[in-house]
């Protein structure tokens, strides 16, 4: 196997498709604006019937779900002690660290008065689910940036250039440092492992927000068992997006996927999709809700889309040598999984969620959706610069310079 070495990626960073991002986020930060200035009503056709959209659906929920490759991976290398996939570990974190600074955001300009988004560090409400889940998020977001600090100390350590007056300052900045990342390497794992830890936590609750809900959901997604299907789903998930981030970011910059790796995160797939849709199907057959699955309207055609192209069809494909070896079919089975589990969320906290006195259904203001896809377009375009700056992804070593020992420092 080809020795890999993180490194910055040499490129242009304006390319036509970053034009239009950069377009998508412009739009998206002028709503943003908006909502912000003059309130929620302005953007969004939220109201009491119904407290929460797409902003929840897709930025919070979907968000949280689709950035768990960041502790799948980091369980698979550091505590199950799989060195071979330290190659996209760092990617895998870049996204998590992201996904869940946009999560933030998210709930963020949800609630109405978003100036009061840190009440609960300080008015704790230890019988709510959605505080567990804030909690959580909030120490979890702090961990990943933690986490990536040894990648920032290793991009600067002997090269800190800082200009003019400042540039006495030079020596006690790269001491610093390398103080800091002699000092993270011995307590590295304390913070691999709180993360995996938090991470399971408030997957699973967001699901217990939703079982709290009662007969305001639709019996096709309402179960005792949500909390466990939304970790599950999460952690079948986590290899997926690792997948799909790995071979855009390869196309995007001209790279080589490393199909070695990406196919055996594939091959363990699919195994997690099979226990998951193990207990949805049991749990559907136990309460017998397939009898909703009889009546042909939006919310059965959109749980049979969820099922067969979410689990059913990647776990076949997942399941073929052929596809493991394909770029472009392993890609597809990927895509599906990750679409899956995106439209599974949206099912649950949009299509599902339908208050028994609503006067009508919830559909997302223009506001709402250039937000969201707005939020996307910066996700990306911030990847793309950090991946640019930092050592992240990893590259043919033509020095034959020997791995640290965790990903997360090289």
């Amino acid at each position: 196997m080809e020795l890999l070495k993180p490194a910055e990626i040499r490129k242009p960073f304006l390319t036509p498709g970053v034009a239009v991002l950069l377009v998508l986020a412009g739009n998206g930060l002028l709503f943003l604006a908006a909502r912000l200035l003059f309130g929620i009503g302005a953007v969004a056709n939220l109201n009491n019937q119904y407290p929460w959209g797409i902003w929840i659906g897709i930025d919070v929920a979907g968000g949280v779900a689709l950035a768990a490759g960041g502790f799948t991976t980091a369980a698979l290398c550091y505590l199950m002690h799989r060195e071979k996939y330290h190659a996209v570990v760092r990617p895998a974190l870049l996204t998590a660290m992201l996904g869940y600074t946009f999560v933030s955001l998210g709930v963020c300009i949800d609630i109405g008065r978003w100036y009061y988004i840190w009440h609960p560090i300080i008015m704790w409400n230890g019988h709510s689910a959605l505080f567990e889940v804030g909690l959580c998020v909030t120490i979890y977001v702090n961990v990943l940036y933690i986490e990536f600090l040894p990648v920032v100390a290793e991009r600067f350590i002997g090269r800190v250039a800082l200009p003019g007056p400042l540039a006495r300052l030079n020596g006690l900045v790269d001491r610093g440092l390398r103080a800091l990342d002699r000092g993270l390497s011995k307590v590295m794992f304390l913070f691999i492992i709180s993360g995996v830890v938090l991470s399971t936590l408030h997957q699973s609750s967001l699901g217990t927000l939703m079982v709290i809900a009662g007969p305001k959901m639709h019996p096709l997604w309402q179960t005792p068992i949500l909390p466990l299907l939304f970790l599950l789903s999460a952690i079948a998930v986590g290899f997926p997006m690792v997948i799909v981030e790995s071979m855009l970011a390869a196309r995007s910059f001209g790279l080589k996927p490393e199909m070695e790796i990406l196919s055996d995160l594939g091959r363990m797939t699919a195994p997690l999709l099979g226990i998951y849709l193990a207990f949805k199907i049991g749990d559907m057959f136990i309460r017998e809700t397939f009898v909703y699955l009889m009546v042909l309207d939006r919310a059965s055609v959109l749980w049979m889309a969820e099922i067969l192209f979410g689990v059913v069809i990647p776990l076949r494909m997942l399941l073929s040598r052929d596809v493991l070896k394909s770029p472009s079919l392993l890609f597809t089975a990927a895509s599906l999984v990750v679409g899956g589990v995106l439209l599974n969320r949206i099912d649950n906290f949009v299509v599902a969620y339908r208050p028994p006195y609503s006067f009508g259904a919830y559909h997302p203001a223009i506001g709402e959706i250039a937000v969201t896809v707005g939020f996307i377009a910066l996700l990306v375009l911030m990847y793309r610069a950090a991946v640019m700056i930092f050592p992240v992804i990893s590259l043919p070593d033509k020095d034959g310079a020997p791995r640290t020992k965790y990903a997360v420092r090289g």
